[in-house]
């Protein structure tokens, strides 16, 4: 089952349920989903869709830390239950020592020595993480590693 037939199962379930939140979550994903189908004129991939679905959390955390910011724990709660709903979908994130192994490989692999090779060392980890990381730790990461 593709992870678009997924939402759309889970949001008829969603809609019998009466569990407004998830089929807000879910309808917003599937247009998010349908815009970008639109935009490049194609059937989109499950690696497409994971991608729109990585953009959504990512969006939600930092609403989070805004609202977090500006003392508003009600949106906070919102955003935070739309959050597990959204990451519901996406992967199993990799787990720290995994992501700095795979890392360390691809800095041996590019023989990257100095964070000028940022810029050869990060595609190619993005590359085999595929959405199972966040694209900001992973640079910390490189980073770290490059630095140190």
């Amino acid at each position: 089952m593709t992870l678009k037939e997924r939402l759309q199962k889970e949001l008829v379930e969603a809609m019998r349920a009466r569990d407004t939140l998830k089929v807000d979550v879910i309808r917003l994903l599937r247009n998010s989903i349908r815009q970008k189908e639109i935009e490049l004129k194609k059937e989109l991939s499950d690696d497409d869709v994971i991608k729109i679905l990585s953009n959504a959390a990512k969006q939600r955390r930092e609403s989070i830390k805004a609202y977090e910011a500006g003392k508003r724990e009600d949106l906070v709660e919102r955003e935070k239950r739309e959050l597990d709903i959204i990451e519901s979908y996406l992967p199993e994130k990799l787990p720290q020592e995994e992501l700095i192994k795979i890392v360390e490989d691809v800095i041996k692999e590019v023989g990257a020595s100095s964070l000028r090779d940022l810029g050869k060392v990060m595609p190619k980890v993005m590359a085999k993480v595929k959405g199972r990381a966040d694209g900001s730790e992973v640079q910390a990461i490189v980073r770290s590693k490059l630095v140190g």
